[in-house]
């Protein structure tokens, strides 16, 4: 696959589509608006991706246009309802996992049973959890990477570089509050559409 054409590293260890007019226009759209991305994919078949700062629904358009791009299959959660009739058909094709909420058994545990499951599972999580400032994070993100035992992917929004920015991967610890101080200090160089991530 041309380098050239995508203009950003892709991740070895994921399947590719075929370069088809999807991928080259969502490749182009990016170039055309002036976004690139900084960093490497990593070459691991599970990890949990976590996307900041998330202040803009702009922050979904990059994105997706980046997951088509590349041909990455990145799935995201979403509560059991959202995923009956058309939309449901829909939301799996964009990879969509339904989540039942009041379950017996929580979110934490069902995600860590599909990746107990899947042969590759890259998950994407906004740990913010809103577009608006929040003090704290959630940390399901974290509980989930810790236990199905991947690491965690942060991907940095920086709008002041127009840049979507690949970190380092992060094995979970045993310890929740400095691998989010860790993270956190990460994402402070990066400016979102309207604001950073606080440390």
């Amino acid at each position: 696959m041309s380098d050239a054409l995508y203009a950003f590293p892709l991740p070895t260890s994921m399947p590719h589509l075929p370069q088809d007019r999807r991928r080259r226009l969502c490749a182009w759209l990016l170039r055309r608006c002036g976004w690139h991305v900084r960093g490497e994919f990593p070459n691991v078949p599970k990890l949990v991706l976590i996307a900041a700062p998330h202040s803009s629904w702009w922050d979904g358009v990059w994105g997706l246009l980046v997951k088509v791009a590349i041909g990455a299959e990145i799935a995201f959660m979403g509560k059991r309802e959202l995923f009956r009739g058309p939309l449901g058909w829909l939301l799996r094709k964009l990879g969509g996992i339904p989540i039942e909420r009041s379950a017996a058994h929580g979110v934490v545990e069902q995600m860590v049973l599909r990746f107990a499951d899947a042969e590759r599972l890259w998950l994407g999580i906004a740990p913010e959890g809103t577009r608006q400032r929040v003090a704290k994070w959630k940390t399901g993100f974290w509980h989930i990477a810790r236990d199905a035992r991947v690491p965690i992917f942060p991907i940095a929004f920086d709008y002041a570089t127009r840049s979507i920015v690949l970190g380092p991967l992060l094995e979970p610890s045993d310890d929740l509050d400095g691998d989010l101080a860790t993270l956190r200090e990460w994402y402070l160089p990066f400016r979102g559409k309207y604001r950073n991530v606080d440390a």
